[in-house]
This record gives C-alpha cells, structure tokens and sequence, in this order.
C-alpha cells in the first residue's frame, strides 16, 4: 500500500521489535478508517508486525499498512527478550525514516520505543533516540520538550548525570533552549509565556543555597527578555510546574531530566509525548519505554501513540520559518 495521492505521510519508526512498538502501532493503525491509515509509512519488520497482528488477534491486513520493510537476521525475534538484533534493527528502522525525511518523503518521524541497552549492544552508542537524531542529521544540538494538555515542558539537559546537568546548565545554553521553544509554540501559533525553573532550592536563596542562579540562569532570562521573549525566572522548581499547570505559564524550561519528567509524568503520564526540537526534520515520540515486561501480551496501551500521531499532523501542517 502506498500513501495517498498528494500526501505526504507521516513516518512511523517500529521500534525495538522486541517491545511493545509493533503493539502499539497495529493498535492504532487498525482504528483508523482506510483513508487515514494511508497517511502513515511504517519503517520496520514485517514479521514482527504479522506476529502483533497475531497476539492482538487483529483483523488488519499486512497489505494495508505503508511499510518500509527492514529484514532482521535469523529467527522471528521474541517478544520481551533484549537482543542485540533488535537494537540493530531499531537503528536501521530510524535510519530509512531520518533519510526520506530529509528527502521530503515523509512529513516527519512518529517513533516507537527503543531499548538502548540493545541499541549499545548492536553497536549503536546513542544516550537515546535524541542523541542518535541528531547524529544522523549533522543537527549541532537538540532539546527535548515534553508537550501535554495543561503543561509542556523543554529540557536544558536530559540524558546525562545530575553533576553533569549542573555543569551544563551555562548562560548560552539556556538561551539556546529558551529560543527553541519559543521559536516550537510561534510555529504552532502561538506566543508562549515561558518561565524557566531555578536549579537550587528556591533558586539559591541569595546564594545561601548556591550562585548559579544568579550568574547562570538570571543571565539568560535577561538576553532572550532583549530579544523579545516572554520569558520569567528563575522561579523555584517547587512552584513553577503547578503555575504552569494552573495557567499561568505555556511552557516551563527544566535544567535537567529529572526536574521536568517528574512533574509531567505526575500529570499526563499516558499522554505527554517528546518532541525533538533543533533538528532539520521533525520528530515526535510516544513517551515510555519498550515495556519488554508486557510486550506481545497484547495489552499494551497505544493511547500515547494516538497523542504522538496527532501531534505530527499537528506539526506537518506548520511549516518551519526558513532558517
């Protein structure tokens, strides 16, 4: 099956075919009306779509799912087992997509959850989806932002350790993501209020608690407020994320993982979903994991997916500003 006449389908990566993607995506695939479905490409492996299909006990043909096939060397992989083939085969899956992206034969990538040991043991040394993005598109930096219903969250770091975080959370790279996502919500339409979270408890307390949110953070607020962005802060992380939910603010700029994924996944824990931002093509992703605990039960939830996929449309039909 191809996409529509004069369409431009969205890309769905599979995932490790060992987890839950091929689940999910035959889930969501099979609530489609035909018509819908053809706006969709899959990259991944027939038969562990065929072994989905058998697990959900789903009536949805193989032959009406867009699939840009990858062959996985040796036997049908098992469901919930780490594989170094499935790390690989997740790589090449990503790979097609990232490339008929750039080619503009998709609109953008939907992906499925990887499993990064396996990713590492095929050879593959990426910190996660972000990082691998990046590496294939020549992008010199990327964010992660977590988009929900009532909060939306952008990350100065994500994958990296707390002491790390600290270290990285300088003047230029907080700009750098207080830019991108203001840059994200205008392409959307939309001027955002951002408000960027302090990194010591109740932001240094004069520096009684630590400095850097004085001559770290402070620093970067008052460049992109130059530039003409609403922007606040630093506000105490122990406050911010329930103003934001409340309303006050469109998006929160966390400096490290933990601090913006707690509090999201608190509030929207089946429906945020990560979108990469900084990339040359776009990218948005279901936000857990390979679930190898539950895959091919056949009860893995897509509703994330849904989220994912509606996001995409969302995106396709807002173009970048040229850069």
């Amino acid at each position: 099956m191809t996409a529509a006449i004069g369409i431009t389908p969205i890309g769905i990566t599979m995932g490790d075919p060992a987890g839950v993607g091929p689940e999910i995506i035959v889930k969501s695939l099979s609530a489609m009306p035909t018509e819908d479905r053809s706006r969709y490409r899959v990259f991944g492996n027939r038969d562990s779509l065929a072994a989905a299909i058998a697990v959900l006990g789903s009536d949805l043909l193989l032959d009406s799912i867009d699939l840009c096939h990858t062959d996985i060397p040796g036997d049908l992989l098992p469901f919930g087992q780490l594989d170094p083939r499935g790390g690989e085969a997740c790589f090449r899956f990503i790979e097609a997509a990232v490339r008929q992206a750039e080619a503009g034969q998709i609109a953008g990538i939907v992906t499925a959850p990887i499993n990064k040991a396996a990713l590492n043991a095929a050879g593959h040394h990426y910190d996660g989806h972000t990082g691998m993005l990046a590496s294939l598109t020549g992008a010199k930096s990327s964010f992660m932002l977590l988009a929900s219903e009532r909060l939306n969250v952008i990350h100065v770091s994500t994958h990296i350790s707390l002491k790390g975080a600290i270290d990285r959370a300088r003047p230029d790279r907080i700009l750098a993501t207080i830019r991108a996502g203001h840059a994200h919500f205008r392409r959307l339409g939309q001027t955002p209020r951002i408000a960027v979270a302090g990194i010591n408890p109740h932001c240094g307390e004069g520096g009684l608690f630590g400095d850097e949110d004085d001559t770290h953070i402070a620093p970067a607020v008052a460049m992109a407020r130059a530039e003409g962005i609403d922007v606040s802060g630093p506000i105490s992380a122990d406050t911010v994320f329930h103003r934001a939910y409340q309303g006050a603010f469109d998006l929160v700029v966390a400096q490290y993982h933990d601090q913006g994924h707690i509090p999201i996944k608190l509030v929207a824990f089946d429906t945020a979903i990560n979108v990469s931002l900084g990339l040359p093509i776009d990218r948005c992703s279901v936000d857990h994991g390979t679930a190898f605990d539950i895959a091919g039960k056949g009860i893995a939830n897509n509703i994330n997916l849904d989220h994912a996929l509606a996001y995409a449309r969302r995106m396709a039909v807002s173009p970048k500003a040229p850069s």
